[in-house]
């Protein structure tokens, strides 16, 4: 047999290392097709010689271009299967990605744990990705829920590894020689610094996109990934396609410009869930709360801790969870990251 149906629960073995294939040489392509399909404005990303002021040798292309890239070709392995993708933890971004890089990744399985009903199963996975020169540009823990192949595969021992629930601010990776002395607020979007956010703080990014079938289809291409319930809508009894969880994070990414334009770099994801289903028609809106903040070695730069809320339209201002605990049916990504800030 030549063709793949790709992996199950059962065929996973705690301690493996998983090469994915194929390597991708990304190029400004990614970047024009990245800001058409969200409306990102970081001018960090945008601007070489943005960029070159603030002293890189180029703008890099956009965090999420690496981290959908790396994602992406470990599908195959992990998710074609997958019921749903559950959360993330322990993520930092090592290196800059910059046009003419070529990416691939490896993942290595460090937690099972089949679900009480005999059907599925968690897997934990360690993913990092590389460029050309073996240089690892991307690192994150992320577990996903995957179906059995039979029902009376025999369950493995449960491991659920001990994740950090925050990437600690010494252990944050700072691009070699970003300055942000010389930082350029009005060019940037917005004049609002480091120092000027305090911790609890919310914001809301006001405006909303409505998903759309087609750019959905077009992002998990652009990505590969092909996940059985992004591409295929008759993977689903109800019919509907799931919009990949990635594109839900960009989209809110995007939006958080309004507010945050200068949270320039995203380098660690300290958690995320993507709390509930979001479908083509949907119109996502976001908003933000700050958890924490930290200097760094930097010239010029510090660190802020945020939380990024999407949601659907209709959704009570700053709405989370109800008072069951659970999140709220309106919100659709939870996610906790470091980014970098001119102080």
């Amino acid at each position: 047999m030549k063709t793949n149906a790709g992996r199950f629960f059962e065929d996973y073995r705690l301690g493996e290392t998983i090469v994915h294939a194929v390597p991708r040489t990304v190029s400004g392509g990614e970047r024009a097709l990245y800001h058409a399909l969200y409306p990102a404005r970081g001018a960090l990303y945008s601007s070489d010689e943005f960029a070159r002021a603030c002293g890189l040798p180029a703008a890099p292309l956009d965090d999420l271009i690496a981290f959908h890239t790396v994602f992406g070709k470990t599908v195959p392995d992990i998710s074609l299967n997958a019921i749903a993708n559950l959360g993330y933890a322990e993520g930092r971004w090592l290196h800059p990605v910059h046009a003419g890089d070529s990416l691939r990744s490896e993942s290595t399985v460090i937690g099972l744990k089949e679900n009480s009903n005999g059907q599925s199963g968690v897997v934990y996975v360690r993913t990092v990705g590389f460029n050309q020169h073996g240089v690892a540009v991307l690192e994150y823990v992320r577990w996903v829920m995957v179906r059995k192949r039979r029902m009376d595969a025999p369950a493995p021992e449960a491991v659920v590894p001990d994740l950090a629930k925050v990437v600690e601010p010494q252990r944050l990776v700072i691009p070699q020689g970003l300055d942000f002395t010389r930082y350029d607020f009005t060019l940037a979007g917005e004049p609002h610094r480091w120092g000027d956010y305090a911790i609890g703080e919310q914001i809301d990014h006001v405006d909303g996109v409505t998903v759309e079938e087609a750019e959905h289809m077009l992002a998990t291409r652009l990505w590969q990934n092909t996940a059985k319930v992004h591409f295929d809508a008759t993977n689903r009894a109800d019919g509907r396609r799931l919009i990949y969880g990635g594109h839900v994070i960009s989209l809110a990414r995007a939006l958080s410009f309004n507010g945050l334009a200068n949270a320039q770099m995203i380098v660690a994801l300290n958690a995320g869930a993507h709390a509930n289903p979001c479908f083509a028609g949907d119109t996502v809106r976001a908003w933000s709360q700050v958890l924490d903040r930290a200097d760094t070695a930097a010239p010029g730069v510090g660190a802020i801790r945020l939380r990024l809320v999407a949601v659907k339209h209709g959704a009570a201002p700053f709405a989370l969870r109800g008072e069951d605990g659970k999140y709220a049916p309106e919100v659709l990504l939870d996610l906790d990251y470091w980014a970098l800030m001119p102080k």
